[in-house]
């Protein structure tokens, strides 16, 4: 009975994105090594396969992560001892780095072990999913009703976009904030309320701005950051100071043409691109792979987030719906925010390419956030495939119907 059991949880399987994730997270580990080579002896002076060997252990690790949370019943993480958990350990964590932190790239935003590095922020946005999911979930029958204690989610929510951007890092803070609205608004929750909190929360800013602009605004609005912002809107004019990267960013894709150069065999990378197998590593893509290569990590990655929504459409589970949005917003926002900015079509925010940029803590996350997405698909095919199938033979037998 139990083999039979196993037989059939095999079968239902999503193996389409099985395949989609580990084939991703493996190109991605090839384009860390093909762009981080150069930048490994020139600029941090160690082995050209530093990276690359260091992401290869981390995706071990991720794949891992993977394959547990594609296994362990998604359920589980619904029960209250695992919500209280994530609810008191993300704001923990990021308050813990505000002080103990190490600071890189003008922000302080890693616990720092020697060699490993972990950004709590990262571990953060699945934290504030599987919360919000648990949440409203839970409230699903009161939703509908202006209740007071269904707003108590969304001031959690701006605490931890409140810890984030203090680091600070308004780029994860926008795609935690992001990813938070569109759980909020999938669960049922009435607008009227979400509008009535938004209007509050203005109107407080607004009134209370003579008092924290003073003291936060020249951080806000640093000179690094404003920039960024400057850069962004004229890069050609700043091509030897702020607009470097984004010049170069269009000269790697502009170079890469339909083919691309060739693996391996881009010019950008030797330090012309500073950040080539982090926040631009797409623009290494496109130099050597061409507009093939761009269609293909684009391709993988749409494929995956509209994997998540159909799963989330599927599922006739309120906690697991919620848990594939927030899953495949997550991904689908931070594609958008990095291509954004390597293309110019937004500022730049230092937000990684999702399975493909180098970088432990991301890469671990988002692999135990897609083992969930492949759990929940798994358990919404067993149910409809199975589950329905057992009812009726039920049904049947109670009437007398063996046939």
């Amino acid at each position: 009975m139990e083999r039979q059991l196993w037989k059939k949880v095999l079968k239902c399987y999503d193996y389409p994105l099985v395949t989609a994730v580990v084939m991703l997270s493996l190109f991605g580990l090839i384009m860390v090594y093909s762009s981080s080579m150069a930048a490994a002896v020139i600029r941090f002076e160690v082995p050209s396969d530093y990276f690359y060997e260091r992401q290869k252990r981390w995706l071990i690790a991720a794949l891992i992560a993977f394959a547990a949370m594609a296994m362990i019943p998604y359920k589980v993480w619904r029960k209250e001892r695992w919500v209280k958990l994530v609810f008191f350990a993300s704001p923990l964590m990021l308050i813990a780095v505000a002080f103990l932190g190490h600071t890189a790239n003008n922000a302080t935003s890693w616990f720092r072990v020697g060699a490993l590095s972990v950004q709590p922020a990262e571990l953060a946005k699945l934290g504030l999913i599987l919360y919000l999911a648990a949440a409203f979930a839970n409230k699903q029958k009161r939703l509908a009703e202006p209740v007071k204690s269904n707003l108590f989610p969304i001031y959690y929510t701006l605490f931890i976009c409140f810890l984030i951007a203090i680091q600070p890092d308004f780029g994860t803070a926008a795609i935690v904030f992001f990813i938070a609205a569109c759980i909020i608004v999938s669960s049922g929750l009435r607008l009227t309320l979400l509008l009535k909190q938004l209007l509050f929360f203005t109107l407080i800013g607004a009134v209370l701005s003579p008092f924290w602009f003073p003291a936060v605004g020249g951080r806000i609005f640093s000179a690094e950051r404003m920039s960024r912002f400057y850069s962004y809107l004229d890069p050609f004019q700043y091509a030897n100071s702020d607009g470097y990267q984004l010049v170069n960013s269009y000269l790697a894709i502009g170079l890469g043409g339909l083919k691309g150069l060739g693996l391996g065999k881009g010019m950008q990378k030797y330090g012309y691109l500073p950040e080539s197998h982090t926040d631009f590593i797409m623009a290494v893509i496109a130099e050597e792979l061409g507009l093939f290569g761009v269609i293909f990590t684009l391709g993988l990655l749409s494929f995956i987030v509209l994997r998540g929504f159909w799963v989330a459409r599927r599922s006739n589970d309120a906690f697991g719906s919620l848990l594939a949005i927030g899953i495949s917003v997550m991904i689908g926002f931070q594609t958008f925010i990095n291509v954004g900015g390597v293309t110019g079509l937004i500022p730049i925010t230092g937000v990684p390419l999702p399975l493909v940029s180098y970088g432990g803590t991301s890469l671990v996350l988002m692999m135990a956030s897609l083992g969930l997405l492949v759990n929940i698909s798994m358990f919404t095919r067993y149910e409809q495939r199975y589950k329905k199938g057992e009812k009726i033979a039920v049904d049947r037998q109670k009437k007398g119907l063996t046939f």
